[in-house]
C-alpha cells in the first residue's frame, strides 16, 4: 500500500511547490496534451504491483492448496469424515474404529482426511489448525492437517445446516503418541460397533449429540456412504423422471424412486420418458434404475 500512496503524496506536494502561480520560472505549457514519459510512468508501476500480486497469490495458493499432502518424515494417520445431521463421524480405517463427535491425533503426525456428506451440504473446520473444507453428498473433499503442539482444538460445522447447526461441534485433540495409543485401546473397549445394520440409527437426526466410540466398523463404509447418496437423493431427486430408462417400452407410470418422487411412464415423448434411441446414455440410466431398485420390466 506504501508503494503506491507515497510517491501519491510526495508527487502531490511537489507538483503543487513547482508550479505554485509565484514560480514564474516554471514552464508553462497551457496546449499540453500528452506525454510519452509520464504514460510509461503511470502504467509501468501498477503493472509491476500487480505481476508481484499475481505471482505471490499463485504461489500462496497452490502452497496452500487443501488437497496438497504435507511434507512430513512422519507417517500420516488417515480419516475419513462423513457429515450428519447434526454430528460428526470420524472413521479410522487402518484402525478399524470410529468415533463421533471426537478425534484424536499424535502431535506433529500429519492427518490426512477424506471429507463427505451423508445429509446436506456441510462444512468440516477446525480454526486453530487450518482452513475450512464442504463436504458435499455423493462426493468426496480432502483436507491435510497437522498439529504442532499438544492441544484440544474446537471443530465446528462452517455451513448452516439445519436446526441444530449451531451444536454441530466437535473436538480435535492432539496428544502424544503414548496418549494416542492408550485412547485408541479406549475406543477399541467400546462394546458398540458400527455397520450397515445399525448406521441409520447413529445417522437419525440428533442435537447436542454426545461422544461416542466404535470398536469395529464396517469394511468400504466410508466409501459406500460418498457414493450412494449421489445416486438416490441426489440425481434422482433433482431429476426425477429423467432416469426413467427403457430396453423398448417399459412402464414406469405410478412407480416412485427412491426419494418419493413419480416416475412418468417412458412411452410418452417429451413428458419424462426416454427412448434408449434418443439417447446415448440410456445404458447407463437404466444401470441407474438397477442400482436404486426400480423395476425395467
Amino acid at each position: 500500500m506504501l508503494i503506491v500512496v507515497v510517491p501519491v503524496i510526495f508527487l502531490t506536494l511537489l507538483f503543487a511547490w513547482k508550479y505554485r502561480q509565484s514560480n514564474t520560472s516554471a514552464e508553462y505549457l497551457p496546449k499540453w496534451a500528452h506525454s510519452t514519459k509520464i504514460e510509461i510512468v503511470i502504467w509501468f508501476v501498477p503493472s509491476l504491483i500487480i505481476l508481484y500480486l499475481g505471482i505471490l497469490t499463485y504461489k500462496s495458493t497452490h502452497a496452500l492448496d487443501p488437497y496438497k499432502p504435507l511434507v512430513s518424515e512422519v507417517k500420516p494417520i488417515n480419516v475419513e469424515v462423513v457429515s450428519l445431521d447434526w454430528k460428526w463421524l470420524f472413521i479410522y480405517p487402518e484402525l478399524g474404529i470410529a468415533s463421533v463427535n471426537r478425534i484424536e491425533f499424535s502431535v506433529g503426525t500429519p492427518v490426512n482426511f477424506k471429507i463427505t456428506s451423508d445429509s446436506v451440504m456441510n462444512s468440516f473446520f477446525i480454526p486453530q489448525l487450518g482452513g475450512q473444507i464442504y463436504a458435499m453428498a455423493g462426493m468426496q473433499t480432502k483436507l491435510h492437517l497437522i498439529a504442532d503442539e499438544a492441544g484440544d482444538y474446537a471443530g465446528i460445522s462452517a455451513n448452516f445446516s439445519g436446526a441444530g447447526f449451531s451444536d454441530m461441534k466437535f473436538r480435535a485433540v492432539a496428544t502424544t503418541p503414548e496418549q494416542f495409543a492408550a485412547w485408541v485401546e479406549k475406543v477399541k473397549a467400546s462394546l458398540n460397533q458400527l455397520d450397515g445394520v445399525n448406521y441409520a440409527a447413529v445417522a437419525a437426526p440428533t442435537e447436542k449429540h454426545p461422544v461416542q466410540y466404535f470398536s469395529k466398523v464396517g469394511a468400504n463404509l466410508f466409501q459406500t456412504r460418498a457414493s450412494s447418496r449421489n445416486i438416490t437423493t441426489g440425481m434422482l431427486a433433482t431429476y426425477p423422471t429423467r432416469f426413467a430408462a427403457r430396453r423398448g417400452h417399459h412402464e414406469f407410470a405410478g412407480q416412485t424412486n427412491a426419494v418419493g418422487h413419480p416416475v412418468r411412464s417412458a412411452n410418452h415423448h417429451g413428458r419424462g420418458g426416454v427412448h434408449g434411441r434418443d439417447c446415448a446414455r440410456g445404458r447407463f440410466r437404466v444401470e441407474l434404475l438397477q442400482e436404486v431398485g426400480l423395476p425395467l420390466e
